[in-house]
């Protein structure tokens, strides 16, 4: 926003950037930065949990529209030491609060806390709210309602060893809520995550992939919006629309450019096999919703049952941990299974299964050519990738 940098830099602004930092699950952070280099947003510097980038209007918007493996890009206004509630809100307080939020719109403050003299992260919220109406009422005469589930414009207060950073959530809703997934079945796998486990692979949608545990579909459905170049956000709401200084018609032009290059996806490119009629009901509804509708073919089919077509391609599993839907000991033979299926059934393809457990991975009984760490929510996982020769 134009208004939130005159905050920050009232005498120097000569061009409209944004300092803003793309939330993004542990493990997907280069993932991440490469997606911005595709965006044509250059020197995105990836770190522990997010990547930080400096682009202009359209770049944010794009960022917001096109990103896959980023849970939310936050905006930042302000940086300042924060050690003592007074320190906080009059960091808050002395931002312009008046030129991004009428006494009309309504407002949110969500809060992460981390090694700081500060340890309340409701406190921290609310007094962020107080000292940002407080601004408000004082240039206004009146102050802006709290809403804490659709608010006009959302703040973000991030306070690490006693620095605070004061951001406008551009996205709004988490970006992985990408408006296709219309019921979750119990314990589904974030789009974002589905979409960094796809991009490890280096699938590009010139061979075959295929899911057979695809549950609810949301890997295939992923893969398929890389494939078919459609944008992961070209159906939902963001933050930034409910701005004051929203360009509708950068906006527009954007959707609509994005809309010219998708492509339909050929027959069997994508496939997704299970044995729960419910999941795979669940499945077809969410490939429709998507967009995709007759362009991932989904099959009722046992996980020994799963033989997929072509000399090479690729196979993803997403099996239970043991964690949440079951105990070890119950999954040994289903890890043993997926080792066996891949080993006589998927010759020439490269197989990769994504676990948070891997005493259950060793059942699998192959060799990983290739580790990589990922985060399931808390859950470190591992997604192993076999060469199946």
């Amino acid at each position: 926003m134009d208004k939130p940098n005159h905050i920050l830099r009232p005498r120097k602004r000569v061009e409209e950037t944004f300092n803003c930092f793309a939330a993004v699950p542990r493990g997907a952070e280069e993932l991440a930065a490469a997606e911005l280099a595709a965006l044509e947003i250059q020197d995105a510097k990836p770190g522990k949990g997010g990547v930080a980038f400096i682009t202009d209007r359209a770049g944010l918007y794009r960022a917001n529209l096109w990103l896959r493996t980023a849970s939310r890009v936050l905006v930042q206004l302000a940086l300042f030491p924060c050690s003592t509630p007074a320190e906080l809100y009059a960091g808050v307080h002395a931002l312009s609060w008046h030129e991004l939020i009428t006494p009309d719109m309504t407002l949110a403050v969500d809060c992460s806390l981390r090694d700081s003299a500060l340890t309340h992260s409701g406190f921290v919220a609310l007094k962020t709210k107080d000292a940002v109406v407080d601004q408000i009422r004082e240039s206004c005469g009146s102050r802006p309602n709290v809403d804490t589930a659709s608010p006009d414009v959302r703040i973000n207060v991030h306070l690490h060893k006693n620095i605070c950073t004061i951001s406008l959530d551009s996205s709004g809703d988490s970006l992985d809520r990408r408006g296709y997934r219309l019921e979750r079945n119990e314990a589904p796998l974030r789009e974002t995550l589905a979409a960094a486990v796809v991009a490890l692979t280096g699938w590009n949608g010139t061979i075959p992939l295929a899911d057979p545990m695809c549950g609810s579909g949301t890997i295939p459905v992923e893969a398929a919006l890389m494939a078919a170049h459609i944008p992961p956000g070209l159906q939902r709401q963001f933050g930034f629309q409910r701005w004051l200084d929203f360009n509708g018609r950068l906006w527009t032009d954007l959707c609509r450019e994005a809309e010219e290059g998708i492509r339909r996806l050929p027959l069997g490119l994508v496939t997704g096999y299970d044995l729960d009629n419910k999941a795979l009901l669940l499945a077809g509804k969410n490939c429709s919703k998507a967009g995709l509708q007759g362009q991932i073919h989904f099959f009722h089919a046992a996980l020994q049952e799963f033989s997929p077509e072509g000399d090479e391609g690729v196979v993803i599993i997403n099996p239970p941990y043991g964690k949440r839907l079951g105990e070890e000991n119950d999954l040994r033979e289903l890890y043993c299974q997926i080792g066996d299926v891949m080993k006589k059934q998927c010759c020439g393809w490269t197989g990769y299964v994504l676990t948070g457990n891997m005493e259950l991975a060793k059942y699998i009984g192959l060799k990983a050519s290739r580790r990589y760490i990922l985060f399931n929510g808390a859950i470190e996982c591992r997604l192993l990738k076999y060469d199946l020769y």
